[in-house]
């Protein structure tokens, strides 16, 4: 029981007179203890999601309970903990979370009390609405982006024009929202914040190759949309290259932490050419096609 405040032992303890095993391991989960949520518990909860005598909404409840605590500890452990779940869990949990009005409401979290209190909330604050985002995601597409399958023959790359142009801008979101928590090496400091920055990494790392895979079949259809699509998708397109500049950001501060340079990818900026393409494309479409620039987009795709 070392690292259990009086508190986690008085709660442990009295979930287990009353049976409850999830609300044990939940509670076990998220100990007040710095460090991140131990392996043994989450494995014991990915169980409990493949289980159909298991009750999703019980499950989810007893998470947002402990997100109720006034310890940054507690809370930010819950939301690990439903990440991981998200993440590896049954995929009836995400879509349970998907289902609800309202996820995480922790706008205003803030523990004054404890050492790091401050500093840890505003991560709490940015990672609940990363949560919630990838939640709204899913409600939106019934999909979660970072499990698509992928390739030549994955849902990005088959995807229609008109179905494009309305999946990306949720890539998007999502993708901003990740990068939004914002974390530079000398502030992720304890286990904790540590354990929620890597799974934010490999959410990054899949989310961003459904947004590559759907940017390249947009960039292919490119020349035989209409001009309004041609429009949506060079807005996209801009959007893509911004965001990939954020992404660059984020992976550094991976590299800086210590993620192994094998798992990070590396992202080539495409050659300004190819945006004066699409851009010179756009502006011709009330005449003839400009070949050339059709031409220098085929000559470029390849190095997106």
């Amino acid at each position: 029981m070392s690292g259990q405040s009086i508190t986690d032992r008085i709660a442990a303890a009295q979930h287990s007179m009353t049976g409850s095993a999830i609300s044990k391991a939940v509670c076990k989960a998220t100990t007040h203890e710095v460090s991140g949520p131990k392996k043994k518990h989450l494995d014991y909860l990915i169980h409990c999601t493949n289980e159909m005598n298991v009750s999703i909404p019980q499950l989810a409840d007893t998470l947002f309970e402990r997100t109720a605590n006034s310890s940054w500890v507690v809370v930010f452990k819950a939301l690990i903990t439903t990440h991981h779940l998200m993440m590896y869990g049954n995929e009836r949990l995400i879509q349970y979370l998907a289902s609800r009005n309202t996820l995480f409401n922790l706008n205003n979290f803030l523990d004054k009390g404890a050492l790091q209190g401050y500093d840890m909330s505003t991560f709490i604050r940015r990672y609940s609405r990363y949560l919630n985002e990838k939640a709204m995601s899913y409600r939106l597409v019934a999909v979660d982006f970072t499990k698509m399958k992928r390739g030549i023959d994955g849902v990005m790359r088959t995807m229609t024009t008109e179905k494009l142009i309305k999946t990306l801008p949720i890539i998007q979101n999502q993708l901003d929202a990740l990068l939004d928590f914002q974390a530079n090496p000398n502030e992720l400091t304890n286990g904790v914040i540590n354990s929620a920055f890597m799974l934010l990494f490999k959410d990054s790392i899949r989310l961003f190759a459904a947004y590559n895979e759907g940017v390249i079949n947009l960039l292919e259809k490119y020349f035989d949309m209409k001009k309004n699509q041609c429009k949506d998708a060079l807005d996209i397109y801009k959007k893509f290259l911004y965001r990939m500049t954020k992404l660059s950001e984020f992976l550094k501060v991976a590299e800086q932490v210590g993620i192994d340079q094998g798992d990070i990818p590396d992202l080539s900026q495409a050659p300004s050419s190819l945006l004066e393409a699409l851009e010179q494309h756009l502006a011709s479409l009330e005449g003839k096609k400009t070949k050339d620039s059709e031409l220098l987009l085929w000559q470029r795709i390849y190095l997106i």
